[in-house]
């Protein structure tokens, strides 16, 4: 078992590059399976979940080659459907090789992805979205059998809940559908649009990506291409956290600044400053950090659920009383327990967290309990009195391309062991 080993109260100083983002990189890799051709994916982040990805897609009969932060993807002889259990229990996010297994051979039969246990996460909206567009969906023992027998064809289909996921999957399944999709209330997140631009590159016909409302007209076939995968807008709001809880100095290279929006406004209420241009993030703590009055999880482009640990483990110093409401995911605040054993003073009711800021906190032992969630201890270790050791630290894997690494580079106190 490995953990992080942190000595804390180092301010970061420095350069810090941003990897290419997880929640991009998941679905596009999913989305290769219905490319003919090789497709080539620049800036894909080294974790363990695009490893499982590639896992997955080797499974299907795809040729998968990963040399540093690039992935190669040859599809041509995809030909089987099934996705083996132990692949899809080691992430959440491998539902959306449902869609793209349904648009490639009009077959799939997986189980019920895992992941972090963060709650109630159904997959209803992908299942009933298949459904309009002609699967017929048999469930046995957990393992889910998809067949499409008169092919998959568009339909109007509107989200209940404007879910990454399922608006992930659709324009998977639907892309090579006979007609046309509309698909309204979508997410709009940013990973939404990469996904798209992808497909769209690879001869896709989509539509609005970005907006409520997505139209796909279906094509015959695609064909691969070289394509850059988006900077990590979560990965990026946790060094910012960073940054503010050690009093550093930080500059952002290669991030997204357009994408942040919701993010930065809330550092910005913490009285942090900085500047910024199309790529790069010139960032430096509040003197002294200032409580947020509220915050409130929501959809793109509001705060992202994904961002609030980190950003709660920068309130615990700050100056006055923070109010977080999380309205995404019920388990949301597992990590609260390992930040008050380091000193914290948090107050859980329901979805509601209230943060009285204090003035410095303590090292201890702790536990990630989530991918997330290990990232805001990860992040509190490094602001913390005296040495932290974090273990269970492959839910951090699963999300930061060797953060102790990149850590080090900007004075962090931090080892892997």
């Amino acid at each position: 078992m490995q953990k992080f080993v942190m000595q804390g109260g180092k301010k970061l100083e420095g350069d810090i590059p941003v990897q290419g983002a997880k929640n991009s990189a998941l679905p596009i890799l999913s989305a290769a399976l219905l490319c003919e051709g090789e497709s080539i994916l620049e800036n894909c982040p080294k974790l363990s979940d695009v490893y499982t990805a590639c896992r997955i897609l080797t499974s299907a009969g795809c040729q998968c080659n990963m040399q540093g932060h690039t992935v190669s993807i040859r599809a041509d002889s995809v030909s089987h459907s099934e996705i083996p259990e132990t692949l899809m229990q080691e992430m959440r996010s491998s539902i959306i090789f449902m869609g793209a297994m349904l648009g490639r051979l009009g077959t799939c039969t997986m189980g019920y992805p895992g992941g972090c246990e963060l709650g109630s996460r159904p997959i209803d909206l992908h299942l009933q979205a298949f459904r309009r567009m002609g699967v017929k969906i048999h469930e046995h023992h957990g393992i889910l059998s998809c067949t499409t027998p008169n092919g998959l064809h568009g339909a109007k289909i509107h989200l209940q809940f404007p879910s990454v996921g399922a608006t992930e999957n659709i324009l998977l399944a639907s892309v090579m559908a006979k007609g046309e999709t509309i698909l309204t209330n979508a997410a709009r997140e940013p990973e939404i649009i990469d996904l798209a631009n992808y497909l769209n590159r690879c001869g896709a016909k989509i539509r609005g990506a970005g907006c409520s409302t997505i139209y796909v007209q279906g094509v015959q076939k695609l064909k691969g291409c070289t394509y850059r995968i988006m900077p990590d807008r979560i990965v990026t709001a946790t060094w910012l956290s960073a940054v503010a809880m050690t009093g550093g100095n930080v500059r952002l290279i290669g991030t997204d600044t357009t994408s942040l929006e919701g993010i930065l406004d809330v550092f910005e209420e913490m009285n942090c400053r900085f500047s910024r241009s199309e790529n790069t993030l010139c960032f430096s703590a509040g003197k002294p950090l200032h409580a947020v009055r509220y915050l409130k999880t929501m959809p793109y482009p509001s705060f992202p659920t994904d961002a609030q640990p980190v950003v709660m483990s920068a309130l615990c110093v700050a100056d006055g009383t923070s109010l977080i409401e999380e309205t995404i995911f019920e388990n949301r605040f597992r990590h609260v327990e390992g930040l008050c054993r380091m000193g914290a003073d948090i107050q859980i009711t329901g979805r509601a967290a209230v943060v009285h800021g204090v003035h410095r906190l303590h090292g201890a032992q702790v536990s990630a309990t989530d991918l997330r969630g290990g990232a805001a201890l990860l992040v509190a270790g490094l602001s913390a009195e005296g040495e932290t050791i974090l273990t269970e630290i492959s839910h951090i894997d699963r999300g930061y391309d060797s953060p102790e690494v990149l850590l080090r580079n900007v004075g962090a106190g931090i080892v892997r062991i």
